[in-house]
């Protein structure tokens, strides 16, 4: 058996997860990881499960054009192992002999040693005639982006001018970009103290806190992880804590706040006290952690953003952040799951809880207060229809201008697109509190 074997059945039976079973690319990955010991091997599994996610439209179709009626159902798991299979050799540029001949012992690995040879068959042919293969998968704009008709339509319909480019963005990999704890770690001796481990670094050109690896890691052998002086957040991310324009001793609210990037943002910014909101326990207790690690204290608390008066004491806050759920299409490079999970018909449900979020929590604010609205996504009915219908029946709410570098001017709002700056798709709005 060759030795890549049980690694392309990994894959495979992770790949089949997240596209039959819904199952997300982090859980997929990470269920697979813990049974890969080799960290080089962990680095193939991820770099192959992450390439035949983002391609698996282009890819799958690839095969289907390869055989005379469709894979049977119980053959799922040798369907997934083919597009691994054909993600190896035409995106990651490994061998094709070495992947063909390992991929036909990953069918025995996978326990359907009948379908070795159907492997070895269909792979050859897509070897040989990939060029081809290519050329009539260019021709449907679902299989040359590897994109669902329904957001290829909604990004057109929105950002015609830069619809091509956001879906070129949302198919390269995303950067590794840190956020520096400013209470414990300057960024000029993290950029240093990185280099002199033998990691190309640099600070993001634009963001203070920010610095850019050259390539993805596993961060926590990084040194300063364990000490805290740094976490990974993206640089769009990032540019919220400016929004906010904290002062020291203020009450701020950061609703949906899980995994708490941005609740540790604000401490490393200023002196404030923050209540870290989220209706997930399991994702509040990760916050926890992570603001433990960082050496940073927020108050915790389980509750829905909509239902405030189950949680909220009755003070109110100088600064609520609602960092809103969302369709997450603006960071689609960095979880290409999403395009195989998420639907159309999931838009107008998530806009309506995003305005529910805004309209419950806006009691909360103090006269002369600041929300800060954000999502990851591009769609404008998750963005500034969202604010503009919120703003619309409130006379208290005052739309604040976002500055321009904060992206293409949509509404009220600015939005980042997909690989603007090297960082993600990402929604700002301020909206000001009348006193």
């Amino acid at each position: 058996m060759t030795p890549g074997a049980p690694l392309r059945a990994e894959a495979a039976r992770a790949l089949s997860r997240i596209v039959f079973d819904g199952v997300s690319l982090r859980v997929a990955f990470a269920d697979a990881s813990a049974r890969t010991a080799d960290p080089r091997d962990r680095a193939l599994l991820s770099a192959s499960l992450f390439a035949a996610t983002r391609w698996w439209l282009r890819l799958d179709a690839a095969v289907a054009s390869l055989v005379e009626k469709p894979l049977s159902p119980k053959l799922r798991d040798i369907r997934a192992l083919l597009v691994v299979g054909c993600a190896q050799m035409a995106v990651m540029g490994l061998p094709d002999y070495a992947v063909v001949a390992s991929c036909v012992d990953a069918a025995r690995v996978l326990g359907q040693p009948r379908a070795s040879g159907l492997v070895n068959a269909l792979l050859r042919r897509f070897m040989r005639e990939r060029e081809a293969i290519e050329a009539q998968l260019d021709r449907v704009p679902v299989t040359r982006t590897a994109h669902p008709k329904w957001l290829i339509d909604a990004i057109r319909k929105d950002w015609s001018d830069d619809a091509d480019a956001i879906l070129a963005a949302n198919n390269r990999e995303a950067p590794l970009t840190l956020r520096v704890n400013r209470r414990r770690e300057r960024a000029d001796d993290l950029v240093e103290r990185l280099r002199a481990a033998g990691v190309a670094a640099e600070p993001h050109a634009e963001l203070a806190d920010a610095i850019v690896l050259d390539e993805s890691t596993d961060v926590t052998r990084l040194p300063g992880y364990v000490e805290g002086f740094f976490s990974v957040q993206d640089g769009a991310a990032q540019r919220v804590a400016d929004l906010l324009d904290l002062s020291g001793g203020e009450r701020v609210l950061d609703a949906c706040a899980a995994p708490g990037g941005k609740t540790a943002h604000m401490l490393e910014r200023a002196d404030v006290d923050v209540i870290a909101l989220d209706r997930d326990d399991a994702r509040l207790a990760r916050v926890g952690e992570n603001l433990a690690r960082l050496g940073l204290r927020a108050e915790l608390r389980a509750g829905d953003a909509t239902e405030p008066t189950a949680w909220w004491d009755g003070r109110p806050f100088d600064r609520i952040l609602v960092d809103a759920p969302c369709s997450s299409t603006g960071i689609v490079r960095r979880q290409p799951d999403i395009k195989l999970h998420r639907r159309a018909a999931d838009i107008l449900p998530l806009a309506t809880t995003q305005q529910r979020i805004l309209a419950a929590l806006w009691p909360l604010l103090a006269p002369g207060g600041r929300l800060v609205y954000a999502t990851c996504s591009v769609l404008r009915a998750e963005n500034e229809a969202v604010v503009a219908a919120f703003c619309a029946g409130r006379e208290d709410a005052i739309a604040a201008p976002v500055p321009a570098s904060y992206g293409s001017a949509a509404g009220d709002g600015r939005q980042n697109l997909p690989g603007r700056g090297g960082m993600d798709g990402f929604f700002y709005a301020i909206v000001d509190k009348a006193r």
